[in-house]
């Protein structure tokens, strides 16, 4: 698929799209949702709270060197 054409006239915009059989205007905008709760009782049963570790602590040596210089 490629771009052909942009059509800007609104009275060529509404004959083409009558001739397809399709509605003139814009469909209504539905009004927005809440949010859900984000801490449920369902969201804390189902996902552990806990850290994944302690971040301030390296990380242990793998013992190997890794390289991560670019080769030519």
């Amino acid at each position: 698929m490629r771009l052909i054409a942009f059509i800007t006239d609104p009275l060529a915009i509404r004959s083409i799209l009558e001739y397809l059989g399709e509605p003139p205007t814009p469909p209504p905008l539905a009004r927005a949702r809440a949010p859900p709760p984000l801490f449920s009782a369902e969201f804390e049963s189902c996902c552990d709270q806990t850290p994944a570790g302690d971040l301030t602590t390296p990380a242990p040596d793998p013992g190997f060197e890794f390289d991560q210089t670019r080769s030519a």
